[in-house]
């Protein structure tokens, strides 16, 4: 008897856009020794860890090499240290109320947001935005909850959910009850924004259907205008609806130290079969400590220089930092006549193919002519076809380089 395979991995049709693009660059990269490539595809940031955070964390690793301070094994939903730092700085001045229990901490949003589904039923219908963090789709494809995917590029049961020029890529609410709903705000990847009324009426909707929002904040940060909610629990109701995801990868630089928290309210309720209500937070929290043993301590203690006043500071700064990027990417491609989405509210810009081109066409003339990597929108679903994302994520020096190269492009 031979060992039979999960065959829903055989269902997604493509590699994880972000390896193909690697690849595609890295076979570039070798044919062209010489070629100074700048890369504004994957959002990784550029600039260092904040100085209060490296401190607090070389202090922290040295308690665990002390034996009168060394720690083993933690609490796998986090330590209350970092817990009560998160709800006094990210949630109570916005007049939200967490317990500690209802916060979990995580070596990442993208590990949550895959994970998370793992809690629910596979017979439940799942809604996605079009364009779409690919991870979103994949997991459930890989769970077994979408089927094939058909020649629309869409897979046959996800109800897709289309953020196109014509509704300023806002999603509309679906026409037929859904049960899971993953939205984006500001959204990955056309960097667009839902003010508070638009959220409202998404939390409104999963009340009225009994559905659960999976609201994916990990670009809170960078939002500037004042009615755009940073967190989805400013929204009345919402904590009987939503699942909120937030990461300190974007804000504080810690893509490669990894560390960020979910939120379950304890009023988040799903049914069995038989229909008896069970806590989401208590399943989560099984899941959890049955497959995560917890992020280390000095990451933790690192995080929490994150919310001293020196990390406030140094944070703010490299945010500032990033958003003059994207004024930059935003105005140069505006003047160079291209229609341009984001940027205002989130670091990624959004930026319609010029001349008709499909989206690995453009990838390929901006690589080609002009050295500089996006991502082909297609890779985030079928309404992304015919736009390219742009991160402001580079260095100011790439920036301009970048868009000083694109300009003299025959566009």
């Amino acid at each position: 008897m031979a060992v039979i395979i999960n065959e829903n991995y055989l269902l997604i049709k493509s590699n994880y856009i972000f390896s193909e693009i690697n690849q595609r660059v890295e076979k570039y990269q070798n044919d062209n020794p010489d070629v100074d490539i700048i890369r504004m595809g994957i959002g990784d940031v550029t600039r260092p860890l904040p100085r209060a955070v490296v401190e607090k964390f070389t202090e922290a690793v040295q308690e665990m090499g002390d034996a009168k301070s060394f720690r083993g094994y933690g609490p796998e939903q986090g330590y209350d240290f970092l817990i009560n730092e998160i709800i006094k700085n990210d949630y109570a001045p916005r007049g939200i109320d967490l317990a500690p229990d209802e916060v979990f901490i995580s070596d990442g949003a993208k590990c949550d947001t895959g994970n998370i589904q793992e809690i629910f039923g596979l017979l439940n219908t799942v809604a996605v935005t079009d364009p779409v963090y690919p991870v979103y789709v994949e997991s459930n494809v890989m769970a077994g909850r979408t089927g094939p995917m058909g020649d629309d590029g869409r897979y046959q049961k996800l109800v897709y959910i289309p953020c196109t020029e014509d509704n300023g890529f806002v999603p509309e609410l679906p026409t037929t009850p859904v049960d899971l709903i993953y939205l984006c705000f500001p959204n990955n990847p056309t960097g667009t924004a839902l003010t508070k009324e638009q959220l409202a009426q998404w939390v409104d909707y999963a009340r009225e259907n009994n559905s659960i929002i999976l609201f994916d904040a990990a670009y809170e940060a960078y939002i500037r205008e004042d009615n755009i909610p940073h967190s989805i629990y400013e929204i009345e109701g919402a904590r009987e609806v939503a699942i909120e995801f937030r990461s300190f990868s974007k804000n504080a630089g810690f893509t490669g130290t990894r560390c960020a928290f979910t939120v379950v309210p304890q009023e988040l309720v799903g049914f069995d079969g038989e229909g008896n209500p069970h806590s989401i937070n208590s399943l989560w929290n099984r899941r959890q400590t049955t497959k995560f043993n917890g992020v280390s301590y000095p990451i933790q203690m690192a995080t929490c220089a994150v919310y001293s006043p020196e990390g406030q500071k140094e944070i703010n700064e490299s945010i500032d930092y990033y958003m003059n990027n994207a004024s930059i990417i935003r105005n140069s491609l505006e003047n160079l006549g291209l229609r341009v989405y984001g940027g205002i509210n989130s670091p990624y810009i959004w930026v319609k193919t010029p001349q008709a081109m499909d989206s690995w066409q453009f990838f390929d003339l901006l690589l080609d002519e002009a050295h500089v990597v996006g991502t082909p929108g297609v890779g985030f679903g079928p309404s992304g076809e015919g736009y390219l994302r742009l991160t402001a994520f580079n260095t100011l020096e790439n920036t301009e380089k970048a868009m000083e190269r694109i300009s003299k492009l025959n566009l």
